[in-house]
C-alpha cells in the first residue's frame, strides 16, 4: 500500500483548480511517452493555457476538442519536450490509462472547484 502525505488545510487551500475547455489537440513528437499537447480556454480573466498530457490510450484527439476538464492552474510551468505545459489536467489512473476528471454540466471557463 502507498503511504499517503498528510497535508494540512492551509497547504489544500493553495491549490488552484479550475475549468477549462480544451480547444485543440496534437501530438506531443517530443515527449518520451505519447502525449498531446492541449490548449485550453480558461476564460477572459486566465486565458489559453497548454498543457501536455499522457492520454493517448484512452482518447482520440478529436473527441478531446471542446471537453471541459479540470485543471491545477498554479504549479510551476514544466516542459515536456520542447512543450511548457502550463497547468496540470487531473485524471484518475485506471486500468484503462488515464481518465480525465470532467464537470457533470457544463459550467462557465475559469469556474473554480472548491
Amino acid at each position: 500500500m502507498n503511504q499517503i502525505e498528510e497535508i494540512g488545510i492551509a497547504d489544500f487551500d493553495k491549490v488552484d483548480v479550475r475549468v477549462g475547455t480544451i480547444l485543440s489537440a496534437k501530438p506531443n513528437k517530443r515527449s518520451r511517452n505519447p502525449s498531446y499537447v492541449l490548449q485550453i480556454d480558461f476564460g477572459p480573466e486566465i486565458g489559453v493555457k497548454n498543457s501536455s498530457a499522457q492520454i493517448t490510450a484512452v482518447y482520440a484527439e478529436e473527441d478531446l476538442i471542446g471537453k471541459q476538464v479540470l485543471c491545477c492552474i498554479n504549479l510551476a510551468p514544466l516542459y515536456i519536450g520542447s512543450v511548457k505545459s502550463e497547468v496540470r489536467i487531473l485524471g484518475t489512473e485506471s486500468e484503462q490509462g488515464i481518465v480525465l476528471l470532467v464537470p457533470e454540466f457544463e459550467v462557465k471557463n475559469g469556474d473554480h472547484v472548491t
